[in-house]
Order: structure tokens, then C-alpha cells, then sequence
């Protein structure tokens, strides 16, 4: 029964791999022109590769006296000069033709594959968070490389190496039935037993295929995961550990590729065997029906030829196929990412003008999709005035940052509502929400390239002015204009090349620079050191003082201004008060949280 289910998953595998590979080949209708053209010639140059064993039996046959046997010495020479002189043409013809196709074949594959590249990524980048909390990113890395890769061979080798090496299987078929019959009734004894042993053990390997594969995704984690954290291995000399990670995986890869290839190894000796066996045997009768007359020398050796073209033909699918079974398992991945549903941006949503900032949680309970058992957040209630100051402070874990989550609409709420200004958030398109706020982020990421593209970012096509303004005010101005390329400076991936402190005055320029109408604070001066936090601190105070801010307070001496703090417990809102309110509050958590810093 086991075994059954095995067998019944596989064929359903094979079937929307299939599927989803005629799907993504539908790439390829803006270049018909193209594409099309080029399997005109991939059939013209297949059609003149059939020539080359009838002119070569056409050659040998003449020099050997024609299709009677006799030798004729005047037309013996002029017969092998014309033969050879077509041979050579028809190779001109071939080669010229074949320069193109290999062109258009490129062209057309190549725009495909940018194309499905770019809507896979543009569909990554679209989709919800619940997505990504429940992947790695070095696999979601692995689709848009590796498996991409595999397509694109599919696309600009493999297809046409199937259309060519059926044409020549067809055309050479054909030819070896009307040179001769009974010949060809011996050759094609073995096709339906080739052809049921290429299903069978295409089946098998296409499930070892796409086990590898999902092994090769899980290796790429690891080097994803190690060089995002390599401070973290080294400062914890942990490179042997990471050494040892990834050749265990490698490992299992190699395995699986191996157990792969055995089968495919059996299946291609097989295949070898059973063609050339076939040939040498189809050659040794005919040779014996060449010696009684039955069969001239022309047709023989022509017959002889089109046969090894044919088993040439069918000796290549095996590859042919197990390139073909990886594209399949890599085209199901992708696929996988395409046909997933996007966020919902709400283009349909009534148009938003500048929000005044007011901000409403109405019984709102969350639990992350990836851990539904657990509740984060437990029926909050808050309301937030436009242009005040909210800090909320609690120990880690509490909810802060899901609060943070909620208001980007990263996820929506499990249970309650969220509102903006007294309407529903889902009532938003999230475009135009999104562009209504801004967020710095405790640990910041700047993006691999100049700190002014870092910095516009939060206004992409803002005038150099208005980021000179912005680097200003979140005292970055000085900093950046201490480096030789100034703004142009190459932060480095991740902007490695920038201290903590710089790449936080980076992210408050950028968000200043959004003037947005709610502003979203994650201990936006932690990685400061005293002099900027100051300047800085200046400059938020100005910030914030004209829009809706939320504060997440690690540090209480950062929200002692707020007009009020909440603090969070478990998922709940246990005080609320001004800093001066809390402070006196007996058997308080602020007040004790308070005593714990300040004291």
C-alpha cells in the first residue's frame, strides 16, 4: 500500500510538473517571431542532417559501382565529384543556418527567462510576511538562482535538443522503412521496450531529481545564513561548525545526486547495449542479405548509416530526460512562487488623502500564522490622538514590536480592529497606507549601495536638496561629508562599511525625508553614542512634534517627553500614565523599571 502511494504521488508530481513546465514555456509568446524562426531552422538544419547519410550512401554506393554493383569507370569519378560537392554544399547551408538558429534560440530563451525572473521576483517581493516568517531566505535565494538556471538550460538547450533528436528519430525511421522493411521490422523490435524502460525509470528519477535539488536549496541556507552572520561564527569560533554544517548537507546532496545517477547510469548502459546491440545485429543480416542479392551497396550503406543516426537519437533522450525531470522539479518550485496570492494592496479602495494620525486598536488579539497556538497580542485596547507621542515599554517578548507589525500591516489582526483616522485599516490600499508612515527600525539594514540612495529611499526621486536637508536634521550631514565621495559613498552590503551609529542616522534621514504622518520609533537613538544622541534627539523633537509618533522604549530615559507610556505585559496594557505619573506609582512595573536604570 505504502509502495502504492508512493508510486501514485509521483505520477501526480510528474503530471504538474509537466503542467507547470508548459506554463512557464507560455514565456515565450512575446518572441514567437523569434522563437518560431528558429525552430523553422532547428527543422531545416535537422532535415539536411538527414541528407548527410543518404549522400554518404549515395557516395560509397557510386564509388562501388551504383545501385547495381557494376562499376561504370567514366561516370564512376563525375558521380563522386557531384555527391561530394552536394555533401559540401548542404554542410555550407547547415552551418549557416545553425549560426542563426543558436541565435534566435537565445534570444528568445534568455527575454523568457528575464522575464519569468522578473515576475518571480516581483511576486516575492509582493508577497504577505506570513510568507517569509515561514521560509529561509537562502532558499527563496535558491529558486530565483538555481532553479532559474535549470529553466533557462531547458528553454535554450534542452527544448530544442528534444524537437531536433525527434525529427531525426522520425525522418531516420522513415527513411530505413523505405529502404528496406524487413530490416526495419528487426530495428524496431526493441523502440517499445526502450520506451516503457524510459518511463519506469524516469519516474524514479525524477522524485531522487527534486530531492536533491530541495537538499542543494537547504546547503544554499546554510552559506546564506553563515555570511549574513559572520561576526557572530567568528566572534564565537564557530567556522568548524559551520564547515561541518554545510558538508553534511553537501553530503546528502551528493548522495541523492548519486543514488540519481546510478539509476540513470543503469538505465543509459541499458539503452547503449540494447541500441548498438540492435545495430550490429540489423548490419550483420543485412550484410547477409547484401551478399544474396536482396539489398544493392547504396541502400545498404545508407541503411546502415540512418540506423546509427537513430540509435544516436534515442541514445541521447536519457540525458535529454534527466534534464528535462530537473526542470520540472525547479519549474514546480518557481511555479510554486508565482501562483502564490499576493498581498492585498486595495487598488480598489477609495482613495487616501494625508491621514491626521489617529490610531485606534479595538480588542485586538494576534498570534503569528507560524504559531497560531501561541497569543502575542491579548484583546488591546488602545487609542492614539493625531500628533501625539506614545511610548510603549516592556520586557522583550511582551509585543512591542508585533504593535509595529499591525500598524504596517505587515499581518492583520487575528481577531478586533485596527483603524486609522475612524475607518477600518483593510478599508486603505496598503501602498498608500504604507506611504503614510515610517519606520525606524532598532537594527537597521541599509541596501549595498550609496548613502544617498539609502537615504532617498524613503522618497525615491527626492531633489539633492531635500536628502541634504534630511541628513541634516538627523545629524548625518557631517559624518557623510567627511568621506572623499561624500553622498555617493558605497555603504556596502548591508552597510557593513558604516558604524552602527551612522547606519541609524542613515535610517532616521531616511525617514524624515518620508515625512510621513504617523512615525514608527524602535529605539531609534540606541546605537548613538552621547554627543550625536543629543543632536539627534534635538532633531526628533522637532520631528515629531508636528505628527502621530510611537515610541518602542527600551531605554526609559528616551521617552520620559512622551504625552504618554504604556506599558506592555504579556501581550496586555497593565499602566498608562506620563513618566511622572508612573514614577510614583506604588508597586508599579515603570516604577520599578524606572528604579532599575536610573538607580
Amino acid at each position: 500500500m505504502w509502495k502504492r502511494n508512493k508510486k501514485n504521488e509521483a505520477n501526480e508530481e510528474a503530471d504538474k510538473g509537466l503542467s507547470e513546465l508548459f506554463k512557464l514555456v507560455s514565456y515565450l509568446g512575446p518572441y514567437r517571431l523569434c522563437f518560431y524562426s528558429a525552430l523553422i531552422c532547428l527543422f531545416v538544419t535537422a532535415l539536411l542532417s538527414l541528407a548527410f547519410p543518404y549522400l554518404m550512401g549515395e557516395l560509397i554506393g557510386g564509388s562501388m559501382g551504383g545501385t547495381d554493383g557494376i562499376a561504370d569507370p567514366k561516370n564512376v569519378k563525375e558521380k563522386i565529384n557531384s555527391v561530394a560537392l552536394i555533401l559540401v554544399t548542404v554542410l555550407a547551408v547547415q552551418a549557416f543556418i545553425a549560426y542563426w538558429r543558436v541565435r534566435w534560440f537565445a534570444f528568445a530563451g534568455e527575454s523568457a527567462l528575464a522575464d519569468i525572473r522578473k515576475d518571480a521576483y516581483g511576486k516575492l517581493i509582493k508577497l504577505p510576511m506570513s510568507y517569509f516568517s515561514e521560509r529561509r531566505v537562502g532558499e527563496l535565494c535558491s529558486r530565483i538562482s538555481a532553479d532559474l538556471s535549470l529553466i533557462r538550460d531547458t528553454l535554450i538547450l534542452t527544448v530544442p535538443q528534444i524537437i531536433r533528436q525527434a525529427v531525426m528519430l522520425v525522418g531516420g525511421i522513415s527513411f530505413i522503412a523505405w529502404a528496406s522493411p524487413k530490416l526495419t521490422m528487426v530495428m524496431l523490435l526493441c523502440i517499445p521496450i526502450v520506451v516503457i524502460l524510459m518511463g519506469i525509470f524516469g519516474r524514479g528519477i525524477r522524485v531522487q531529481t527534486r530531492e536533491a535539488q530541495d537538499e542543494l536549496a537547504a546547503s544554499n541556507v546554510i552559506v546564506e545564513e553563515s555570511l549574513h552572520g559572520i561576526a557572530s561564527v567568528k566572534a564565537f569560533t564557530n567556522e568548524s561548525h559551520e564547515e561541518l554544517r554545510y558538508s553534511e548537507s553537501i553530503k546528502g546532496f551528493v548522495n541523492l545526486t548519486l543514488s540519481a545517477s546510478k539509476a540513470r547510469a543503469l538505465f543509459v548502459s541499458f539503452i547503449i547495449f540494447a541500441l548498438f546491440g540492435v545495430i550490429t545485429f540489423v548490419i550483420w543480416y543485412g550484410a547477409g542479405m547484401l551478399d544474396r542479392g536482396e539489398i544493392n551497396a547504396t541502400k545498404f550503406t545508407q541503411f546502415v548509416l540512418f540506423s546509427i543516426f537513430v540509435g544516436a537519437a534515442l541514445g541521447s533522450f536519457p540525458d535529454i530526460l534527466s534534464q528535462l525531470h530537473k526542470a520540472v522539479g525547479a519549474t514546480v518550485r518557481v511555479r510554486e512562487i508565482i501562483s502564490e496570492r499576493p498581498e492585498p494592496e486595495g487598488d480598489d479602495c477609495e482613495k487616501l488623502s494625508r491621514l491626521r494620525g489617529e490610531v485606534r486598536f479595538i480588542d485586538v488579539s494576534f498570534s503569528y500564522p507560524s504559531r497560531k497556538e501561541v497569543e502575542v497580542l491579548k484583546e488591546i485596547n488602545l487609542s492614539v490622538n493625531a500628533g501625539e507621542r506614545v511610548a510603549i515599554v516592556g520586557a522583550s517578548g511582551a509585543g512591542k514590536s508585533t504593535l509595529f507589525q499591525l500598524l504596517m500591516r505587515f499581518y492583520d489582526p487575528s481577531s478586533g480592529e485596527l483603524q486609522f483616522d475612524g475607518q477600518n485599516a483593510a478599508n486603505y490600499s496598503l501602498r498608500e497606507l504604507r506611504n503614510q508612515m515610517a519606520i525606524v527600525p532598532q537594527e537597521v539594514l541599509l541596501f549595498g549601495g550609496s548613502i544617498r540612495e539609502n537615504i532617498a529611499y524613503g522618497c525615491p526621486g527626492a531633489e539633492n536638496s531635500h536628502i541634504i536637508a534630511a541628513a541634516e536634521k538627523a545629524n548625518a550631514h557631517e559624518f557623510i561629508q567627511s568621506f572623499p565621495e561624500s553622498y555617493q559613498t558605497i555603504v556596502g552590503d548591508r552597510g557593513v562599511k558604516l558604524s552602527g551609529g551612522q547606519r541609524q542616522r542613515i535610517a532616521i534621514a531616511r525617514a524624515i525625508l518620508a515625512d510621513p504622518a504617523i512615525l514608527l520609533l524602535d529605539e531609534a537613538t540606541s546605537s548613538l553614542d552621547s554627543e550625536s544622541e543629543g543632536l539627534v534627539n534635538e532633531a526628533l523633537e522637532t520631528l515629531m512634534s508636528e505628527r502621530t509618533s510611537i515610541i518602542i522604549a527600551h531605554r526609559l530615559a528616551t521617552v520620559r517627553g512622551a504625552d504618554r507610556i504604556l506599558v506592555l505585559r504579556d501581550g496586555r496594557f497593565i499602566e498608562s500614565g506620563t513618566h511622572e505619573e508612573l514614577s510614583c506609582k506604588d508597586g508599579g512595573v515603570y516604577k520599578m523599571l524606572s528604579e532599575l536604570q536610573f538607580n
